[in-house]
C-alpha cells in the first residue's frame, strides 16, 4: 500500500478504542470535589515529558490546575500518533499532547477536537541510513526501502523533503522509532527518518545522517499541539486558561534552571546526556500558547496535508483554536 494511501487509514478517527494501559502517578490523591484529568502523551511509561512533565516532576503541576478543578491527573502513554487518537475518539482522555500531523488529520477527518497551546515549536528530525551500501543522499532514496513512524510530523517532514527533489521510494514502512537501529542493522531498510535525538544517538554509532529537517529544510519542522474535545470544554471550559498559565510557568521555570531540566529531559528520555544535551533546546520552547512561528508551522503543514490528501476536510486554524483561547 502506498504512503498517500497508508497515511490516512492510520491517522483518521477510528471506532476502536485502543487500551490506555495503567494509569501514570497523579500529582496527588484525588479529592472529594473536582475531577481528575486524563492526558494521552506519546512515548512510553505513562509519563508526561516537556515543561509539563518537569513541572510534575517536581510536585508543581497539579497545583497550577486545582482551580480549573482538577483533583487528579492520569498520564497515558501512546506509541504514535494514531493510536493516541484512538483513545481520544473513544473518550478516554481529557487532553492529547502530541505532534502537529496526527492532531490536524484528525481534525479533519471530522473529530471534534479544539486546540489549546503548542508546547514546543521548531521539533526537528532526520534521515539517516544503512551502514553499508546505503544511499548518500535523498536522491539516493529512489527505488529503496525507507522506515519511518508512520503518522508523525516525522513522516511528514520526509514526504516533504523527498517531493520538494521529486524523489520515489520503493516503499515506506512503518516502524517505530525504537525500532529502527535493528531494521537498519539487518538491512530490512536502506534509511529511516526519525526524531532529533535518535538520529544524534545513531550518528553517533557510525550510522550515517544524509539530512536534518532545521539544516535543509526547515519548512518541515514540526510543532507540538494540545488538544482537547469539544465536548469536554463545555464542562471545563476553565481549563484553556489554567493550562496555558501553567505551560507559560513551566517554560519560565525551565529556561531559568536549564540544567535542572536537562537533568529531567535525560531521565524521563532516557537518551545519553551528550544527546540529550544537543537536541534538547530552549528555542523550541515558546513563552506563549501560540506564536507567529509556530501558527506558521502549523498552517503550511496543514496545507501540505491537504494537498496530499491526506486531511480529508480543510479547515481554518483560527476556527480550530478553542474559545478563549490567549494568542
Amino acid at each position: 500500500m502506498s504512503a498517500r494511501r497508508t497515511l490516512p487509514v492510520l491517522l483518521a478517527a477510528v471506532l476502536a478504542l485502543s487500551a490506555c494501559g495503567q494509569a501514570g502517578a497523579g500529582d496527588g490523591a484525588a479529592a472529594s470535589s473536582g475531577y481528575t484529568l486524563r492526558i494521552g502523551v506519546i512515548g512510553s511509561g505513562n509519563k508526561l515529558t516537556g515543561v509539563f512533565g518537569y513541572l510534575q516532576d517536581k510536585g508543581k503541576l497539579l497545583p497550577l490546575l486545582t482551580g480549573a478543578g482538577v483533583r487528579k491527573i492520569e498520564v497515558y502513554s501512546f506509541p504514535n500518533g494514531p493510536d493516541l487518537n484512538q483513545a481520544l475518539v473513544a473518550g478516554e482522555l481529557d487532553v492529547a499532547s502530541y505532534g502537529d500531523t496526527p492532531a490536524l488529520v484528525a481534525r479533519g477527518a471530522g473529530q471534534p477536537t479544539r486546540l489549546i497551546a503548542q508546547s514546543t515549536v521548531g521539533i526537528d528530525a532526520g534521515v539517516v541510513t544503512k551502514k553499508q551500501g546505503g544511499p548518500t543522499s535523498l536522491a539516493g532514496l529512489a527505488g529503496r526501502k525507507v522506515a519511518t513512524q508512520k503518522g508523525s510530523y516525522i513522516h511528514r517532514y520526509l514526504l516533504g523533503a523527498l517531493g520538494d527533489l521529486g524523489v520515489r521510494p520503493a516503499e515506506i514502512v512503518h516502524i517505530y522509532n525504537t525500532d529502527v537501529e535493528a531494521a537498519l542493522e539487518r538491512g530490512d531498510v536502506d534509511a529511516a527518518a526519525v526524531p532529533a535525538a535518535n538520529l544524534e544517538l545513531l550518528r553517533s554509532k557510525g550510522y550515517p545522517v544524509i539530512d536534518v529537517a532545521s539544516e535543509d529544510h526547515p519548512a518541515y519542522l514540526g510543532t507540538s499541539a494540545t488538544v482537547v474535545p469539544e465536548a469536554f470544554l463545555k464542562d471545563h471550559a476553565g481549563l484553556v486558561p489554567a493550562w496555558q498559565a501553567a505551560q507559560a510557568e513551566g517554560t519560565r521555570q525551565a529556561k531559568a534552571d536549564w540544567q535542572g531540566y536537562l537533568a529531567f529531559a535525560e531521565k524521563v528520555g532516557g537518551f545519553p546526556a551528550e544527546v540529550t544535551r544537543k537536541t534538547t533546546l530552549a528555542s523550541q520552547l515558546p513563552e506563549q500558547p501560540f506564536t507567529p512561528q509556530g501558527l506558521t508551522l502549523l498552517e503550511n503543514t496543514k496545507k501540505f496535508l491537504v494537498q496530499q490528501a491526506f486531511v480529508k476536510k480543510d479547515f481554518a486554524i483560527d476556527d480550530w483554536i478553542a474559545p478563549g483561547a490567549r494568542r
